[in-house]
């Protein structure tokens, strides 16, 4: 018992966990294996039949439990493979990982060779059924090259990932297999199948070594040199139990930045672990995945990883899959992949592809399969990488990876350093050449045995040595290859040297070091070379993240507890202190998983230890500002090397030239007599007892495992995601990740009910992100606008919002392509909508009139004068057929969503779309996300939510194309002055361009053009030529509506426009405000946006002089309040990203902009009474004094008044005269405005103050209490105008057309 516990008790410094064996269970004898895509058709030669755990040692691990099913199907993942004596049998190595539940990993590495089929039923079985499957054959087809065509495709399309779809040998050699494929396929009539008389039949079996850590190449030596003595002539210096045993329990990990020697069968094997402040462990050779995919198409994948999309890895090779999924993760360095990770997916949980949630998975292809005959699930968001083809197929209009050129030239150079192609594809030894020589070269690793003696201090006695050279000596096979190594004039110094009894000699040469060891040690200097040029690409972008984390809790439990209500990072400020390049590649980063996730081990940082992955690059960041003094360097988007290649290099190769630890040698056990007995070719059937539990007094277990187990608790344990309490339990469940619990399909049991409760999982998953999502979405949104309304500070970007509106498009791709029956097309939902579509215009026709069954409601009437907008999810999606910019179908679907979004539709048209359950039924099967009725109702209330706040997503994003208008001219009837004899016209303009001047049919107050895009509108110029009797015109306001979102705005004027009639003007700038929609019945009712600004209200635009004469006069503190808020409002506008700065005409013209409040202080103790019932108007005092100025015969006329003064009377009368003289009638009013703009403009508006407020004119017309007649509010005005001429100041062609200055 004590033994036992021992055993187990020091498991998590043990080196490996368990020893598998898997293969044929000759009891049960030949399964077929329905899960792994079963095909009839095939000769059963090719059929899957089940493997099984034929045995495993220990037992069972407490900290590593083992999981049989698991193990079974990754070990084995197409099951047994048959072949007979005319097939090649190479031996294979894969690799595979399990995630547990809790997010930590464990490795697996196996060695798969094929044995004798020994057992008489097994073959009569087999060929029972090959008779069986010649006669169907034969029945069903009688000439032989039809048949035999009609079956293999009927195989390729049966599953994408048929069981034995490729022999294990077909990478390694095609020509071989092509052939013997071809003359197997028609075994059927040929006779070339099984016969049991005729033919030896072979099996395949795996020995696997399951590992806490991905120590790679020791495992795959450790088995490749088990495998030789299985087959090798004599039998092996001890029995197998003695290595199996000394790897489970006598060789300890190695501790972090050391190096440990251990032993095989025939030669010792080296492997090194990273420092504590170095890149973990990275044990696959991303030189494979480069040459495989080649730089620019591996940062590519790496660039969708980091943005969390659905990534397939496609290729024959096990082995590739597992290099590639393996290379990306470990270059996500601080980051962590933190959802489903299946590197290779068994055929039998082919299902889980239609997981709605980001992936990385790794598919097994079929020999000969066409990628297009592939069908999955979705593809809207998936990133499909065909590794033996070497090209990828990427997302739709995904961001690029910051500096990307400069990037993949830093790392092509570190290829080619290496001599390897940055192209990828060509492999840089002769394969050929290779695989003849390296069995040489493992045979001489013998030689290195000698540096067991090296190492007296790791208590190898020199005794030993004579135990290693009995060894030795007694190998025949050993014996042959040195005769072979002299013959080919290799030097065996170190055997010789050993025999002699002397002490090894360094060998010329390097370092004494096999050709194999040269190849690992160049690997892992080219791994983590290649790994620090993108750990140096983070340290240089997040290098000032700290100061953006929001640490506002008390303690762990408290932040535990609210993590989902708070927010532990200000994004808005990151990302405005980023390079503008940078900034749609980490508006979206700073979203996904794997940085929430970042931050968060940041702030558990206060109270526990760092997570490992943490304190190494809080250590780079530390360092590179000790380097670059200048922290603001950090910050430009000048591209920076990586500036320690050559160091983190050094330090591998000085622990492999050294080594730190060497394990306890391979030992004879206490074994029964007569058992294990050797048998050439055949696995012999260990004991188990022997290998059940390790030694009770191991010194190592004992020395290391307490310091061992502080040192990796984290990084077994993956970290701190093991916590202790509930309360975590919780956290790490509900709030910390959606997909998390669903990291890992559970291999185990895959029962329907097992299956049918993962869907539920992801149906419960994907309405939480739902949830999530649309809560974020308003959040920012309202934020934003609480600012407008002056409440606090905006935490949205326009650039953020179209992030989350981008995952909002992503997520609905994924809700609609969970549990598709057939897949059509890329995008599910655009599917889904054009079914839709042909059904409603089928019974359009039928019923010969415009569709009635209630699915297109008019949009109430929002405002006077204009026709009712039709609401149709129908007409939504002509519209976006008609845009010939989008081509693809997941373009599109976006392209309605954001249309539907802009229109406050999106849940109400979805409702329409599902309430066809007739259709929902035929395409979806039973447990989609789409028919599950309680989940659907939440997912469109959440979206109703939306509904709550103003998005312009699609009218700023589709900014070129074709917009219909529709504009209605409202004049104020009471006055019975509807009527007008003059032409009028109409110039409409928005922020992203003018329609040009459009004439309006005279008395039709209606018209409808298409131009651009304008994106939101601005202002409206109307006026009329001043032709006929009746050629005044009282204008109450303009309507105009976008035809396509439905966005409507209203321009108030409520003045006339006509000569002799109020201020003379034919033609007025109006500015727009945006008008809010009534709500629907079932929309959110009283729910609605701040208004943005807009023209001053019609009460004061009547007779903006009239309010001297009324009781309302603003008080002198109100006029300088307006006043100063103007001018801020202006200053704010600029500050803001260029993109999101909306319209400064509305600023500067709208009601409370510069205008309107400089207009309230000219007016101030104005003397307006009505001169023979004529209005006496602002520009009428600037005509006069332009008058008085130009009249006087000096200037020194002025009240003593010192020379400067002389230019700004200059330049006032030059910008009077200028606006008198243009062409254009725009009234006195209009005068004002524009003068007011250009000065504001052209930085003179504040000289100007002192030269009206010093004309003699102004105590004419303006009272003695007139703030302009008052020197000290003069002078504070001056100065608060003065703050606006740090900025660029332009003005609409519609205000200042026409002005020559």
């Amino acid at each position: 018992m004590s033994a036992t516990m021992s055993g187990s008790g020091s498991a998590p410094c043990r080196f490996a966990h368990y020893f598998v064996v898997c293969g044929i269970d000759n009891e049960t004898g030949l399964e077929p294996d329905a899960l792994a895509g079963e095909n009839f058709d095939q000769s059963p030669l090719k059929r899957t039949f089940k493997s099984k755990v034929l045995a495993h040692y220990p037992e069972n691990i407490e900290c590593n439990p083992f999981d049989q099913d698991a193990v079974n199907m990754l070990c084995m993942p197409k099951g047994l493979s048959f072949r007979t004596q005319r097939d090649s049998r190479t031996p294979q190595f894969h690799s595979f990982l399990i995630t547990r539940e809790d997010g930590s990993r464990t490795y697996g590495f196996v060695h798969t060779f094929y044995e004798e089929v020994t057992s008489p039923q097994i073959c009569s079985a087999m060929q029972t059924l090959h008779q069986m499957h010649q006669a169907e054959h034969n029945a069903s087809a009688h000439n032989c090259p039809s048949s035999s065509s009609s079956s293999s495709s009927s195989s390729s399309s049966s599953s994408s990932m048929d069981s034995l779809a490729s022999s294990l040998d077909e990478v390694e050699s095609p020509s071989s297999t092509s052939s013997s494929q071809g003359g197997r396929r028609s075994c059927g009539c040929s006779g070339e199948g099984y016969d049991s008389v005729r033919d030896t039949l072979y099996v395949s079996k795996a020995m696997c070594l399951i590992t806490p850590m991905p120590f790679m190449h020791a495992c795959k030596r450790f088995l490749s040199q088990a495998h030789r003595a299985v087959i090798s002539h004599q039998p092996p210096p001890l029995p197998l139990e003695s290595y199996v045993y000394n790897i489970l329990y006598e060789v300890p990990l190695p501790p972090p930045g050391r190096s440990l020697k251990f032993h095989g069968v025939y030669e010792p094997i080296l492997c090194q672990r990273p420092g504590v402040g170095e890149l973990p462990l990275a044990d696959f050779p991303l030189s494979e995945a480069f040459r495989l995919l080649g730089v620019e198409n591996l940062v590519q994948i790496f660039t969708c990883v980091l943005l969390e999309m659905q990534i397939l890895l496609y290729s024959q090779d096990y082995q590739r899959l597992m290099a590639v999924a393996e290379g990306i993760t470990t270059l996500l360095f601080p980051f962590q992949w933190q959802h489903v990770y299946v590197p290779i997916l068994p055929a039998s949980l082919l299902h889980f592809l239609d997981a709605p949630v980001p992936y990385l998975m790794g598919l097994q292809s079929k020999e000969g399969t066409d990628r297009s005959k592939l069908e999955l699930p979705q593809e809207a968001n998936l990133c499909f990488v065909d590794i033996d083809n070497h090209c990828i197929e990427l997302p739709e209009d995904f961001p690029q990876f910051p500096n990307k050129t400069e990037f993949i030239q830093e790392l092509s150079e570190v290829l080619l350093s290496f001599g390897l192609s940055p192209e990828g594809g060509s492999s840089s030894p002769d394969p050929t050449v290779g695989s003849q020589t390296s069995a040489l070269e493992k045979e001489l690793k013998n030689t290195s045995l000698s540096e067991l003696v090296d190492d007296r201090k790791n208590g190898n006695l020199g005794g030993e040595a004579l135990d290693v050279l009995e060894l030795l000596q007694g190998n025949p096979t050993l014996e042959r290859l040195q005769a072979l190594a002299k013959r080919t004039g290799v030097k065996v110094a170190r055997l010789e040297a050993l025999a002699a009894g002397q002490k090894a000699v360094a060998e010329e040469g390097v370092g004494g070091r096999s050709p194999a060891e040269e190849e690992e040690l160049r690997n892992a200097k080219l791994n983590v070379q290649l790994r620090e040029v993108f750990a140096a690409r983070f340290a240089t972008m997040f290098a000032d993240y700290e100061s953006f984390v929001i640490q506002n809790s008390p303690d762990l439990e408290s932040w535990l507890t609210n993590r989902e209500q708070m927010h532990n990072f200000d994004k808005a400020s990151f990302l405005s202190d980023q390079p503008e390049p940078y900034l749609p590649f980490l508006s979206h980063f700073i979203e996904t998983q794997m940085f929430a996730t970042f931050i968060d081990n940041k702030i558990i940082s206060q109270w526990e230890d760092k997570e490992p992955l943490l304190r190494v690059f809080d250590g780079r960041i530390e360092k590179a500002r000790l380097y670059n003094v200048r922290a603001p360097n950090l910050r430009s988007s000048v591209y920076q090397k990586c500036t320690f290649l050559k160091e983190s290099a050094q330090a591998i190769e000085q622990r492999l030239r050294k080594i730190d630890h060497t394990a306890i040698h391979p030992h004879l056990l206490d074994m029964k007599i007569g058992q294990g007995k050797y048998q050439q070719g055949f696995f012999p059937k260990l004991q188990a007892d022997v290998l059940a539990s390790g030694p009770t007094n191991n010194k190592w277990s004992n020395r290391t495992c307490s310091t061992q187990r502080r040192v990796d608790r984290h990084r077994q344990q993956n970290d701190h995601l093991v916590l202790d309490n509930d309360l975590k339990e919780k956290y790490m469940q509900e709030a910390r990740n959606l997909g998390k619990n669903l990291r890992q399909p559970k291999l185990s049991d895959l029962s329907p009910a097992v299956i049918a409760q993962t869907n539920w999982k992801f149906v419960e998953g994907l309405l939480k992100e739902c949830k999530m999502k649309t809560k974020r979405m308003l959040v920012e949104k309202m934020g934003r606008e609480a600012v407008e309304l002056g409440h606090g500070e905006a935490n949205i970007t326009g650039l953020e919002e179209n992030t989350l509106i981008a995952s909002l498009c992503d997520l609905l791709e994924r809700i609609w392509s969970h549990g598709l029956q057939v897949k059509q097309g890329k995008s599910a939902l655009w599917s889904h909508l054009l079914h839709y579509q042909t059904r409603e215009e089928k019974n359009e026709q039928l019923s010969e009139s415009p569709v009635s069954n209630g699915q297109e409601k008019r949009k109430p009437e929002s405002s006077v004068g204009l026709p009712a907008l039709r609401v149709s999810v129908i007409q939504d999606m002509r519209h976006i057929q008609s845009m010939g910019e989008i081509k693809t179908d997941v373009g599109r679907a976006r392209a309605w969503i954001r249309l539907s979004l802009e229109k406050k539709l999106l849940s109400q048209h979805l409702k329409q779309l599902l309430s066809n359950q007739a259709l929902t039924k035929k395409l979806y099967k039973r447990y989609a996300f789409l028919r599950c009725e309680e989940e659907k109702e939440q997912f469109l209330f959440h979206l109703l939510s939306l509904n709550a706040v103003d998005y312009f997503c699609f009218t700023s994003v589709f900014t070129t194309i074709m917009i219909p208008y529709r504009a209605v001219i409202i004049p104020i009837k009471k006055l019975s002055n509807a009527m007008t004899t003059s032409n009028p016209w109409l110039c409409v303009s928005g922020e992203l361009g003018d329609s040009g001047i459009l004439q309006i049919t005279k008395n039709v107050l209606e018209m409808t053009f298409d131009c651009q895009n304008l994106g939101k509108l601005t202002t409206v110029q109307l006026g009329h030529d001043n032709s006929g009797l009746l050629a005044k015109w009282l204008v109450d306001c303009v309507m105009v509506r976008n035809e396509i979102t439905g966005h409507t705005y209203k321009f108030p004027c409520g003045r006339w426009l006509g000569k002799g009639v109020d201020d003379g003007s034919l033609e007025r700038v109006l500015i727009g405000e945006f008008v809010v929609p009534c709500s629907d019945d079932d929309g959110g009712r009283g729910s609605k946006t701040p208004p943005l600004q807009r023209s001053p209200s019609q009460i004061r635009r009547i007779s903006i002089t009239s309010l001297t004469g009324r009781g309302n006069k603003p008080t002198t503190v109100q006029i300088q309040e307006s006043i100063g808020e103007a001018v801020n409002n202006i200053i704010k506008h600029f500050h803001k990203p260029e993109k999101e700065r909306g319209s400064l005409t509305v600023l500067l013209c709208g009601e409370g902009g510069l205008v309107w409040a400089l207009e309230q202080f000219f007016h101030h103790g104005f003397r307006s009474a009505r001169i023979f019932q004529k209005n006496v108007f602002v520009w009428d005092f600037y005509e006069r004094t332009v008058a008085f100025m130009e009249n006087a015969d000096q200037i020194g006329d002025l009240q003593e008044t010192p020379e400067p003064p002389g230019l700004n009377s200059e330049s006032f009368c030059r910008y009077v005269n200028a606006v008198n003289n243009m062409p254009r009638n725009i009234g006195k009013d209009g005068k004002f405005q524009l003068l007011v703009c250009l000065g504001a403009r052209d930085r003179v508006f504040p000289q100007w103050l002192p030269v009206l407020a010093e004309c003699p004119v102004v105590t004419r017309m303006y009272e003695e209490s007139a703030l302009l007649r008052d020197k000290l509010t003069v002078s504070s005005l001056i100065a608060v105008l003065e703050t606006l001429h740090d900025f660029p100041i332009t003005l609409e062609s519609s205000l200042t057309k026409s002005v020559e200055l």
